[in-house]
């Protein structure tokens, strides 16, 4: 598999994907944020999709692409070997992190290993492995998700599951569309980023607008991206 080192988010960081995917995180998973006096961000050179979660506490920033990070608080590294002793972390973020990682219990083993008794563990992956495209080998992508398998992989590294859903569900038929029109499509791979006509950059913004409106109250029964909440015991 040939991976594509770096953030896309770091190079078009407004892209209307990334600012959508913002809204659904913080609509989804703020509620299990808390009051945390440490929260350690992986794969922060997505920085900008995570802003939310910023506040007092102390916020540590981890990824492999140092453009993305804070100098003083910005560590290089990645999954699954995180330099922090066990229990570090009240908060642990990795979103579209574990997918990128061969062994998918290793990652989470050690996201679970670095958060403290009771503390939260906040994800987000690619959904559907029927959805697998050349930006999943861009990316470096070793996997997708069903909500069950993400679940299942959470609840093995001893995590419990508090909250699970899919979530992009308001575009998700033209996802949809998009990946299978390239199945019956020969050519050359896809841009990393493609471009969006900017009638559609604002259909696209809107429609996920309004579903991060519905999130904090409704489990999504489709998307094209899982968003999960667990607590270690």
């Amino acid at each position: 598999m040939t991976h594509q080192p770096g953030s896309s988010s770091v190079e078009a960081p407004d892209y209307w994907w990334f600012a959508a995917r913002a809204r659904l995180l913080e609509a989804a998973l703020a509620p299990y944020l808390g009051a945390p006096a440490r929260l350690l961000d992986v794969g922060s050179a997505d920085g900008p999709s995570a802003a939310w979660m910023r506040g007092d506490h102390t916020h540590v920033t981890l990824d492999l692409d140092a453009r993305g990070l804070t100098a003083g608080r910005g560590v290089v590294g990645a999954l699954p070997h995180l330099p922090f002793a066990d229990g570090s972390f009240d908060v642990v973020a990795a979103f579209d992190v574990v997918e990128h990682v061969e062994s998918e219990a290793a990652a989470l083993d050690e996201l679970a290993r670095v958060l403290s008794s009771g503390g939260r563990l906040l994800v987000s992956v690619p959904a559907y492995q029927w959805a697998w495209s050349h930006h999943d080998v861009r990316a470096g992508h070793y996997r997708r998700y069903t909500r069950p398998r993400i679940v299942a992989a959470v609840e093995r590294a001893g995590l419990t599951v508090e909250r699970a859903t899919y979530a992009f569900g308001a575009v998700f038929p033209l996802f949809a569309g998009q990946r299978l029109l390239q199945r019956v499509r020969s050519g050359p791979p896809a841009e990393r980023l493609p471009s969006v006509h900017p009638v559609l950059d604002r259909v696209l913004r809107g429609a996920s607008a309004a579903e991060a409106r519905v999130l904090p109250r409704v489990d999504l029964p489709f998307g094209s991206s899982v968003l999960l909440a667990a607590t270690r015991p």
